[in-house]
């Protein structure tokens, strides 16, 4: 075999790490810096030829700045004589622009995807893509993981009396009955609708929950204004405990804030991306070991779909 080595962009270096740890390899080292005006300056420190190279950069905030670092790394990688540039993106930006939803609107993941190509990336891997046919934007291979497959084994270690699943929305229905029939459990959706024009929205609950521990799940978290009172209407219709499990934790404007003041029990995230502040109602579970074992796998030509068997 030719060899692998990993290296990190500047969204997540603790991530990065994490991943070469379980590899029992040393993290490649670049250099990247900044001009006075803020463009990205990248100098690979290490020489490449002939070499399978993974790039660790999830495309969270600063999104545009964390796209441009992956793009450049790309770039001086391809230019050094790579083999192959796989770029590991735990976290997919710009996924929710995924169709034109409105009139003359951008359709961003495609254009991400574009993007990824034409610098020349010739495998990405992410987890839990907000829409699953972002897959069909490229050209070239794409391994879309199931954060599930963390979540499963935390909420058997919970023993919780009475779980059952929900959907936050009626867009979530297919990734949360996924998870439910993984798990052997009911669902139920909390279907969110506004009533009159100026009036607040109304949370209306399909199906029981009085007495249930109820487990929300969701791809992401953004504003944390949806999951927050999805729990609150769950808690109002007789749900015993509240929890939710969501891949991202972009968790921008409010979002702590609502976290801590609202009536969801407990947030259970990854570490696709990383947290700005601590909140002693998140938890945070790493996928750096799922992220590893793919690699592996990657490079040696086995199947990561086995993981997930």
């Amino acid at each position: 075999m030719r060899g692998y080595k990993v290296f990190s962009g500047t969204a997540n270096e603790a991530f990065s790490k994490a991943v070469t740890k379980y590899l029992s390899i040393p993290l490649s080292q670049a250099t990247i810096n900044r001009f006075s005006d803020g463009e990205i300056s990248i100098q690979i420190s290490e020489s490449v030829r002939g070499r399978d190279v993974f790039i660790i950069q999830s495309t969270c905030a600063p999104a545009n700045a964390n796209l441009m670092e992956l793009l450049i790394m790309t770039d001086a990688l391809k230019r050094s004589s790579a083999n192959s540039i796989t770029a590991i993106v735990p976290y997919f930006g710009y996924a929710r622009q995924d169709r034109k939803a409105a009139p003359r609107v951008p359709i961003s993941a495609k254009l991400v995807a574009n993007l990824f190509e034409t610098a020349g990336i010739d495998r990405v891997v992410t987890l839990d893509l907000h829409a699953g046919q972002i897959q069909g934007f490229f050209d070239i291979p794409v391994d879309n993981l199931y954060g599930s497959i963390v979540f499963r084994d935390y909420l058997r270690r919970k023993n919780l009396k009475n779980p059952i699943i929900a959907s936050p929305d009626i867009g979530g229905v297919a990734r949360a009955r996924n998870f439910a029939k993984d798990m052997g459990l009911e669902i139920v959706i909390v279907d969110k609708r506004r009533e009159k024009a100026n009036e607040s929205e109304v949370m209306n609950i399909i199906g029981n929950v009085e007495g249930k521990d109820v487990i929300l799940i969701d791809d992401m978290i953004d504003t944390a204004g949806t999951i927050v009172k999805a729990a609150a209407a769950l808690k109002k219709n007789g749900a015993t405990s509240v929890m939710a499990f969501c891949s991202h934790p972009v968790l921008s404007g409010p979002a702590h804030e609502r976290i801590t003041k609202g009536e969801l029990d407990e947030l259970v995230v990854t570490d696709t991306i990383p947290l700005a502040q601590e909140n002693d109602k998140i938890t945070v579970l790493s996928v750096a070991h799922l992220f590893s074992e793919v690699i592996r796998r990657i490079y040696h030509n086995e199947s990561v779909n086995g993981l997930f068997s």
